[in-house]
């Protein structure tokens, strides 16, 4: 063997294994941005007081789900269309279509939706916004947004350390963004989520999440997932929250 085919398949076998933590951290990662503030049954006597109490839990819903993965320095990246669903039989999903990289499908984006499946049947409340998890202590409002510090009570994947941003006149959650309390793996060094939320009829579900890991070898790796919901608690998601989401754009990004 020639020392130009020598050093073409230590660089394929590099590539290979530096592709490979990617997949492995970012999958980790992915399955820990994409629940929703509180599982099937979760108490809302646990919520914290800085939440509107008058909110309805969520049991369950079915939910049209649009993700995207990308690796710039691998120059990958696939997309996939879901339909899911979550109720007191767990979660599930079924792939309508999807594009892009075989590999970032197969090794990320689905088993992003594996590892859900495996969390809801696990207990998705220990990544709820609840005293049990998290302390939180308020900070001084501005431009009419209320901020509530989050300090997670444990090191744990399923938490976030950062804050929640609230509006200011009425209480509702709009979004949760800071780091992971805990790297996922070795090979994570930094781990940022941004978890978007909307009260649809009545309900507070997560409406899109942006997650960004710094992985080693690999670098910067991006998830984004879009929820269009179409029942939430088993009654029908009305015109006006159809309207309020397409009006902000989430779903069309």
């Amino acid at each position: 063997m020639s020392q130009q085919q020598t050093e073409s398949r230590v660089s394929r076998g590099n590539w290979g294994r530096r592709t490979s933590v990617w997949v492995f951290s970012f999958s980790l990662v992915a399955g820990t941005a994409v629940l929703p503030a509180a599982g099937p049954g979760a108490d809302s006597s646990s919520a914290p007081r800085f939440l509107s109490p008058s909110d309805e839990v969520l049991t369950s819903y079915r939910a049209f789900r649009r993700m995207h993965a990308k690796s710039e320095k691998f120059n990958q990246e696939g997309w996939l269309d879901a339909w899911t669903e979550m109720d007191s039989n767990g979660f599930r999903y079924t792939i309508v279509s999807e594009r892009g990289s075989d590999y970032v499908r197969n090794k990320v984006l689905k088993a992003v939706l594996r590892r859900e499946q495996e969390i809801v049947a696990g207990g998705a409340d220990r990544a709820a916004l609840t005293e049990e998890n998290y302390t939180f202590s308020e900070s001084e409002p501005e431009d009419g947004l209320r901020y509530v510090l989050l300090k997670p009570k444990r090191k744990d994947v399923m938490l976030v350390e950062g804050r929640m941003v609230l509006d200011a006149g009425n209480g509702d959650l709009l979004r949760v963004e800071g780091k992971l309390s805990k790297n996922p793996s070795f090979w994570t060094s930094l781990v940022n989520v941004i978890r978007h939320f909307a009260k649809l009829d009545g309900v507070r579900v997560p409406v899109s999440t942006e997650s960004v890991a710094k992985v080693k070898f690999a670098g910067e790796s991006r998830l984004d997932v879009f929820y269009q919901y179409e029942s939430i608690n088993g009654r029908p998601v009305s015109v006006a929250a159809r309207r309020m989401l397409a009006s902000a754009g989430v779903g069309n990004r």
